[in-house]
C-alpha cells in the first residue's frame, strides 16, 4: 500500500488492469479488438506462455512505487508467489509477434470478409461450371438416345420395306413360273393333239396311198417301195377316234414304250456299227504296217490288183 505523508496529497496510484492493453493499431472504428486469421492463438500453442507473460508485463503501465521498502515487499511476494506456481516450460521456440505498421490500420474483418467473398466467387464459379458441364452432358445424352431411337425406326423402316419387295419378288416369280408352266402345258397338250390328228389321218390313208402306188407302178419295186410296204403291213392304225381318255393314255403308253424298245434296238446297232468300223479300220492299219517291212517276192501289187 503506498503511504501518505503530512502536508502532501495522497499519491496517485493509476489503476493497473490486468488484461492485457491493445494497441491502437488493433482495435477497429468501433472500438473492438481485431482478430486476424494470420496472427496465431496462443491457446493454440503458437505461442508459448513465456511470450505471452512477457507481452501483457510490457502492455502494462509502469507503477510509480513511493517507498522502495514496499516495492522490495512486493517484488519478494512476486518471487514466493512465482515460487509458488508450477513453472510452465515452452514446448516450442519463441515466435516473435508480428510488427504491423504504426501508421495505417488494419481491418482485419474486411480482409477477412473479401477472404471469404473470394472463396464464396470462386466456388459459385466452380459450382456453375460443374452444373453446365452436367447439362451439357445431359444435352449430349438425350441427343445420342435421340439418334439411337430415329436409327433403330429408320432400321426397321428398312427392314419392312425390304421384307415387302423381297414378298413381292418372290410373288413376281411364283406367277412367272406358274405362267411359263401353264404356257408349256397348253403347248404340249396342242403338240400332242396335232401328233394324234396326223397319226390318226396316217393310220387311216397310208395303207390306201401304198396300194394305189403299187397298182400304177406294177411289179417293179424298188429298195425303198419295199421298206415303205414292209412298215405299212408292220404299222397297225391307230383308231384312237372314239376311244375316251383313259384308253388314249393307255395307247399313248404303249406307243411310248414300242418307240423306246426301237429307239433303243436302233442305239444298240449303232454301237455295234460304229464297233465293227473301228476293228475293220485296226485290222487295215496292221495289215499296211506288216505290209512296209514285208519281202516282196514275185508278184507284187501294182494298180490295186496282184499281179
Amino acid at each position: 500500500m503506498p503511504v501518505s505523508y503530512p502536508g502532501q496529497p495522497d499519491p496517485v496510484v493509476p489503476s493497473v488492469n490486468l488484461s492485457p492493453s491493445i494497441p491502437d493499431h488493433y482495435v477497429s472504428a468501433n472500438g473492438l479488438p481485431l482478430t486476424s486469421p494470420k496472427m496465431p492463438d496462443p491457446k493454440d500453442s503458437l505461442l508459448s506462455l513465456f511470450t505471452v507473460d512477457k507481452i501483457m508485463s510490457f502492455c502494462l503501465p509502469p507503477v510509480v512505487a513511493t517507498n522502495m521498502n514496499e516495492i522490495e515487499e512486493e517484488n519478494e511476494d512476486q518471487q514466493e508467489e512465482e515460487e509458488e506456481r508450477p513453472k510452465h516450460k515452452p514446448t516450442i521456440s519463441q515466435i516473435a509477434a508480428p510488427k504491423l505498421p504504426e501508421g495505417d490500420r488494419v481491418d482485419f474483418d474486411d480482409i477477412h470478409r473479401k477472404r471469404m467473398e473470394k472463396d464464396l466467387l470462386e466456388l459459385q464459379t466452380l459450382i456453375d461450371v460443374h452444373f453446365d458441364q452436367r447439362k451439357k452432358e445431359e444435352e449430349e445424352l438425350i441427343g445420342l438416345k435421340d439418334r439411337i431411337e430415329n436409327r433403330r425406326s429408320e432400321r426397321a423402316e428398312q427392314q419392312r420395306v425390304r421384307a415387302e419387295k423381297e414378298r413381292d419378288r418372290q410373288t413376281r416369280i411364283a406367277e412367272e413360273r406358274q405362267r411359263k408352266e401353264d404356257e408349256e402345258a397348253k403347248k404340249r397338250a396342242e403338240d400332242d393333239a396335232k401328233k394324234k390328228k396326223v397319226l390318226s389321218n396316217m393310220g387311216a390313208h397310208f395303207g390306201g396311198f401304198l396300194a394305189k402306188a403299187e397298182q400304177r407302178r406294177g411289179k417293179r419295186q424298188t429298195g425303198r417301195e419295199i421298206k415303205k410296204k414292209t412298215l405299212a403291213e408292220r404299222r397297225k392304225p391307230l383308231a384312237i377316234d372314239n376311244l375316251r381318255e383313259e384308253a388314249l393314255r393307255d395307247r399313248a403308253i404303249e406307243l411310248w414304250n414300242w418307240i423306246y424298245h426301237l429307239e433303243s434296238e436302233k442305239f444298240d446297232l449303232t454301237e455295234k456299227m460304229k464297233r465293227q468300223k473301228y476293228e475293220i479300220n485296226v485290222l487295215l492299219n496292221r495289215i499296211s504296217h506288216a505290209q512296209k517291212f514285208k519281202k516282196v517276192h514275185g508278184k507284187g501289187k501294182v494298180g490295186g490288183r496282184w499281179k
